[in-house]
């Protein structure tokens, strides 16, 4: 992307007249509005606040970057504005910001903001750039001011190819690079421009590949590889890495080719880092972490739980659908056990909905062992969910001429498919370690021996796995079934809570992980009660943020106010982590009081007996519950008490 051709000349405003945030926000988009790039003035705004309440866009440096890709916008815009005296933006570093570029992409835009955002930041980090832009007047002269650093940047590039080729020809060492951030936006190019730097100082050719949120730019070609004395990663997720076989390579954090760019070189050039080989990939990656052993179940849980979650919502939206057609079409008293099947068009929704819950713990388990043991360890990982989903154990599989009863086969469900992908992640690693063949057949051990042996060894350990996994899967589900009075308002109470302690972090997940898995086990019979109280919960944080906000408007800012506006939509979409800026701005106060309401409306869950059977949707999906006017009640009641806990215990601004 080319940033001169988003630049609008027509939208740039040269003396904001604001002096908050908000004020600043409000004349951008009025800009954007009155010269017809936006249609609607409010939908726009609760965008750009909306991703204001997750992080200030105030990067610190003066310059500040909001941007929303939102339905209101009709064509890719960057709004260029500044202000004379400054703006408290709540920026990063605290300083007042000057400098502002307004993102707006249409809702179809594919990744249009990020590519705006990654293209800025390239400009903005070079030195004096910024200061240049204090100058200007006019559009004119900002237009011209971004062709002039291209052509600068142009030369640079010319400069580093050529400067490749002379290392080509002479005996200047070469180091290949490549650079990544989680967003691929600023960081990613700041390593890279620090490598390129101290290259330079040492007498030494540095040629980096940026993975930006734009793409791979400047891809390191075979003949650079091949010529270079060894490679850096400087990268916070994973990379191609298979390239890099047989050299010297090191694999660090992003931070670290920003700030350790000398020491990183120097090892290189002195020979100490170690030869990298493509099979040991995994191994790399999870010494570059450097995890606890909690820390690194979580990571590989919650890469399970991420691909899985897609089956199990679109599965379960599907098959409740179902229930709902026969309801409203009507069941006859003696056929109620075909419940959302009894009418072909239930029948329907209910057979491409469970397709989709079939996949679901093979996916789960297979995730999971490729998190720990990459290809490998999704197809062992993939065979040890589909085990569990089947129940297939030692003592339940006819073979032979059987002439004695098998016993039946008890699938072990969620926590069996858990167990499955850490199991099949272990084994491939095991397998990687010790099964050693010649150099020559390393392609084969990789094609070849590593799935076969992590298939079948992962296979007949899921065979015992199943007795003792099956045996707690249908103890918890008979517990959970018999779930009335004081256990299930227990049950309730305790989920709820954790769904408030961290907004969205391990504790949040760890709950709502655990009532996916009820979910998974009842959502034909009428869904679980135990996701409906954590859904409820989760909705709580951010809808207290809003009471607080309007019944204690002494004790908040305006800009805090205006975020409790938008925390009614996050609320009401189940996104918990709208209400994190409130809790960590005021921990000791807002914590406390998210995790009481929370907790009340979990306990009211569970003391009704309200089912759910989806696993996400917020409001979208009340019309699943088995009582949603009961629902609603309930979470208005915690969303009350933690507003009134929250805004009586803060203290006035």
């Amino acid at each position: 992307m080319k940033i001169q051709d988003v630049l609008n000349k027509n939208v740039m405003l040269f003396d904001l007249q604001a002096t908050d945030k908000e004020g600043v926000i409000n004349e951008m988009v009025q800009s954007l509005v009155d010269n017809g790039v936006v249609t609607d003035f409010d939908t726009f705004k609760a965008g750009i606040m909306n991703r204001e309440a997750q992080t200030s866009t105030g990067l610190g440096d003066g310059i500040a970057m909001p941007h929303s890709k939102n339905e209101a916008v009709k064509e890719a815009t960057v709004l260029f504005a500044k202000s004379n005296t400054g703006v408290d933006y709540a920026s990063l570093d605290g300083q007042p910001t000057d400098l502002f570029f307004m993102i707006a992409a249409p809702e179809g835009a594919n990744d249009t903001h990020l590519a705006a955002l990654a293209e800025l930041s390239k400009y903005l980090m070079k030195p004096g750039f910024a200061d240049k832009l204090r100058q200007v007047s006019n559009p004119d002269e900002v237009i011209a001011t971004f062709d002039a650093e291209e052509q600068e940047a142009v030369a640079e590039e010319a400069k580093k190819a050529e400067a490749v080729k002379e290392a080509a020809s002479s005996d200047k060492p070469l180091i290949v690079a490549v650079t990544a951030c989680t967003t691929g936006i600023a960081h990613t190019y700041m390593a890279e421009e620090a490598l390129i730097k101290k290259g330079e100082e040492m007498g030494v050719t540095v040629r980096v590949e940026t993975n930006g949120a734009s793409g791979v730019g400047n891809r390191l070609t075979a003949e650079e590889i091949a010529k270079a004395e060894g490679v850096i990663i400087a990268a916070d997720k994973a990379v191609e890495t298979a390239r890099f076989d047989g050299k010297k390579l090191i694999s660090k954090p992003v931070a670290a080719g920003i700030r350790q760019t000398e020491e990183l070189i120097q090892t290189i050039l002195d020979g100490k880092a170690d030869v990298f080989h493509a099979e040991n990939a995994a191994e790399a990656s999870a010494s570059q972490e450097k995890l606890s052993l909690v820390g690194a179940l979580y990571k590989h849980l919650m890469s399970g739980v991420s691909q899985m979650l897609p089956f199990v919502i679109a599965g379960g939206i599907l098959i409740a659908i179902a229930f709902l057609i026969d309801q409203v079409l009507g069941v006859p008293t003696n056929q109620l056990s075909q419940l959302g099947s009894y009418h072909e068009l239930a029948a329907q929704f209910k057979s491409i909905g469970g397709a989709a819950f079939g996949f679901m713990l093979p996916v789960l388990a297979g995730y999971i062992g490729n998190s720990i043991a990459e290809k490998p360890g999704l197809v062992a990982g993939f065979v040890a969910g589909a085990i569990a989903s089947s129940g297939a154990a030692f003592g339940n599989i006819t073979y032979g001429a059987a002439t004695t009863e098998i016993p039946a086969a008890i699938s072990s469900g969620f926590l069996g498919a858990l167990a499955g992908g850490f199991l099949a992640g272990g084994i491939v690693l095991l397998v990687k370690k010790y099964v050693k063949v010649p150099r020559s057949l390393e392609g084969a051990k990789s094609i070849l021996l590593m799935p076969l042996l992590g298939v079948a060894l992962t296979g007949f350990a899921m065979l015992a796995v199943n007795i003792p996994m099956a045996a707690i899967n249908t103890g918890l589900n008979n517990f959970l079934s018999s779930l009335s009075g004081s256990s299930a308002i227990l049950l309730g109470l305790l989920v709820g809570g954790m769904m408030a302690v961290d907004m969205g972090g391990p504790v949040n997940k760890a709950a709502y992980v655990f009532a996916t898995g009820t979910l998974a086990e009842s959502v034909t019979s009428g869904g679980s009660v135990v996701m409906a109280a954590v859904m409820a919960a989760g909705m709580v944080p951010p809808l207290a943020v809003f009471v607080a906000t309007v019944l204690f408007k002494d004790k908040f800012t305006q800009e805090e106010r205006d975020s409790g506006l938008t925390n009614i939509i996050m609320g009401l979409s189940f996104i918990t982590e709208g209400a994190i800026p409130f809790g960590a701005a005021d921990p000791a106060r807002a914590i406390p009081s998210f995790i009481a309401g929370s907790a009340v409306t979990g306990a009211l869950v569970g003391a009704f007996g309200i089912k759910l059977m989806a696993p996400h949707g917020g409001i979208f999906v009340f019309a699943l519950t088995s009582n949603w006017l009961l629902y609603i009640v309930t979470i208005l009641v915690g969303a009350v008490i933690a507003g009134l806990l929250f805004g009586a215990l803060r203290k006035s601004k």
